[in-house]
């Protein structure tokens, strides 16, 4: 995981490290709006269409999304919602809802995935800066506003080596972790900080520069933040 020292545009919190993970599987595609509506009864996407990745939605609302479908299809919810309690490694002042969630990691539904699970399934088994390479184009990804100014339907690009679509551009996608310091000594399935004021988002959107959409780039907001190129993925066990 990281990005070499001498990445162009590297950041200094992309440090590199050796990362063991478990066995997941993860959607080929970012969370289309068909399939949120479907779950949650609601669409909050700024740009509609079925077929478009759903954005709008908080790290709180990706994973209420996860637990319903989890209960939708017979499997057991990952994550345990405390509305009541505020979580106490959450050291954000602006986050307005602060619930406490929990991850049963026996549990067998759908979850957010990990930054490190995100990262290898980006990449793909590639080590350059883009899983296409050591650049990228908009005719590989939906980025910097170069297509419409918006989000465009998911899988619209070739897929990384592994079959995965969109991991570069389009929405951003909330993960599990906290933001934090990597450590640079190696580690098996790691989790992120312990506390922080805001959850990783990782892939870049269709706004950002192509730096920022790097397979080591990182980024993260408050849980309670929700925007239109803020969007997520979902994995299991």
């Amino acid at each position: 995981m990281g990005s070499p020292s001498g990445e162009k545009n590297r950041f200094g919190d992309e440090v590199q490290r050796e990362v063991k993970i478990n066995n997941f599987y993860i959607g080929i595609y970012q969370v289309t709006q068909k399939q949120y509506e479907g779950v949650m009864g609601y669409n909050p996407s700024n740009f509609k269409g079925a077929n478009l990745p759903v954005e709008n939605v908080s790290w709180y609302d990706a994973v209420e999304f996860c637990n319903r479908l989890s209960l939708k299809e017979g499997l057991k919810p990952v994550y345990s919602i405390d509305k009541i309690n505020m979580d106490i490694n959450n050291r954000s002042e602006i986050d307005f809802i602060r619930w406490t969630v929990n991850w049963d990691k026996n549990a067998n539904g759908y979850r957010l995935p990990t930054e490190a699970e995100w990262e290898y399934a980006c990449r793909a088994g590639t080590n350059s800066p883009f899983n296409t390479g050591e650049r990228i184009t908009a005719n590989n990804a939906n980025f910097d506003a170069r297509l419409s100014e918006k989000t465009i339907n998911v899988g619209s690009f070739a897929p990384n080596p592994w079959g995965i679509y969109d991991m570069h551009g389009n929405v951003e996608e909330w993960c599990w972790d906290w933001y934090g310091n990597y450590s640079s000594k190696a580690q098996t399935n790691p989790t992120g900080a312990v506390y922080g004021t805001g959850r990783v988002l990782r892939g870049g959107s269709w706004s950002d520069e192509s730096k920022c959409i790097r397979s080591a780039y990182r980024y993260y907001s408050t849980p309670s933040n929700y925007d239109d190129i803020l969007g997520f993925r979902i994995v299991r066990q």
